[in-house]
Order: C-alpha cells, then sequence, then structure tokens
C-alpha cells in the first residue's frame, strides 16, 4: 500500500515537469497523510493540465456518507476495472500525483521502523491516481449537506524486486511518456490498465528514517533525515 508521501520541490519546478497552467503556492510537504488536501494533476475539459487539490481517501460518487474514506487511499491495480468503488473514476477520473518520496514499514525485532523510498537521483515522479466528485446527502461526519468535495486515491500493485525486501505492494509510478495517455478521458480503459505496472527497480532507492513520520502531525524536514538503525 502507500499511505505516506513527501513532495518538497517547488511549485515553479513542478508546473514545468508536468505542464499545467496555474500555479498555486505549494508549500513543501514530508508527511502527506490520508485524508489531507493534496495537489493531483489532471486535464479539464479543454484538454490542458491543471493542478486541483483533492483530499486523499475516495469516496465514491454514490456513497451514502463519507465514513469510509480515509480507508480508500489506495486502488489495487489488479481490481480496479471491476471494483464498483473506483470502476467509474478508472474509466474517466484519472490523475496524477506527484512526489518525491513515500514511506513504507518493515517489521523487525517486532517494531515497524520506517523507509522513505524514492528515485536515486531525487527526482520528482508521479503515482497514477483516480479522483472522484462526491455530494453529501446528509450533514454527518464534518460534511455540511450538499457540500461536495473532490476525492482521491492511489492506484497500486505488487512491489519490484528491490522493494519487496520492505513490503510486497507498492504504488505506481508512470512513466513522464505515459502521463498524458493516463490522464486523457477518452483513452481505452484497457489500454490505460496495461500501464498499471512496478516500476523498474535500478532506478529507485530507499533508507532509513526515524519514527518522527509516524505521527501525522510530524510534518517537517526531519521526517525525510536517513538515520543509520
Amino acid at each position: 500500500m502507500c499511505g505516506r508521501f513527501s513532495i518538497t520541490t517547488a511549485p515553479e519546478a513542478l508546473r514545468g515537469m508536468f505542464d499545467y497552467e496555474n500555479l498555486p503556492n505549494l508549500e513543501p510537504r514530508y508527511n502527506v497523510s490520508p485524508t489531507q488536501m493534496i495537489a493531483t494533476i489532471r486535464k479539464h475539459s479543454g484538454g490542458k493540465r491543471e493542478l486541483v487539490m483533492a483530499r486523499w481517501g475516495l469516496i465514491p460518487a454514490w456513497a451514502k456518507d463519507g465514513v469510509n474514506a480515509a480507508r480508500m487511499i489506495n486502488a489495487r491495480a489488479e481490481t480496479v476495472m471491476d471494483k464498483p468503488s473506483f470502476r467509474a473514476a478508472f474509466s474517466k477520473r484519472r490523475c496524477l500525483i506527484p512526489a518525491d518520496g513515500f514511506y513504507e514499514w518493515r517489521t523487525e525485532d517486532n517494531i515497524k521502523k520506517p523507509f522513505r523510498i524514492g528515485m536515486k537521483d531525487g527526482r520528482v515522479f508521479a503515482f497514477a491516481a483516480l479522483w472522484e466528485r462526491w455530494k453529501a446527502k446528509q450533514a454527518g461526519y464534518g460534511y455540511k449537506e450538499g457540500e461536495e468535495i473532490e476525492t482521491v486515491a492511489i492506484v497500486t500493485t505488487h512491489a519490484n524486486k528491490k522493494l519487496k525486501k520492505i513490503h510486497h505492494r507498492m504504488p505506481v509510478i508512470l512513466q513522464p511518456e505515459d502521463y498524458d495517455t493516463w490522464l486523457t478521458p477518452s483513452n481505452d480503459t484497457a489500454k490505460c490498465h496495461n500501464l498499471l505496472q512496478p516500476f523498474p527497480s535500478e532506478p529507485m532507492a530507499f533508507y532509513r528514517v526515524g519514527q518522527a513520520v509516524n505521527n501525522p502531525r510530524n510534518d517537517n524536514p526531519k521526517c525525510i533525515e536517513p538515520i543509520s538503525a
């Protein structure tokens, strides 16, 4: 799964990498956590890319309430075309989530120890993700009746050979040349599903980080600092 990540790159640099039109004032994020608002990139009706903030934890359009949003932070690549919670979003509402690292925990001596995973050269990459628009049918769970909210889930697949040492699942990371295919709503879903593969092991790296990342209230450079043990 993917339950935490970081994105610390300057907004101007991000726009250069992903070619979206607007330029929001994004603060560095060292420990992005479920239910928080996160930056997503998608295509609007005119065909241009835009950066849109959405809440991490997908709520299907048909859901009666948002109680399960925190549980639906990930969508499995193996079932995303068929599972009712994600099927409609996968068909027409695909997006990217930029990141420069993500976290996984490995149990050692009955203690879960966190690792930060990314590219060897530290470059930004993009998760394959799905977004949905939900309207609250009644007040409750922190929502007002009639309130509309856009939510998002990261697609996951089985881990590549290198990351299997830490966890058996990993987020789907797309190659830059596949961004446009993924983002275009009219593209064939089978073609898009073929992109949901483990990212190659060779460009990736990981290192151990401290326990600060365990607490979602901690969102500072200490979360990404490497430790030796």
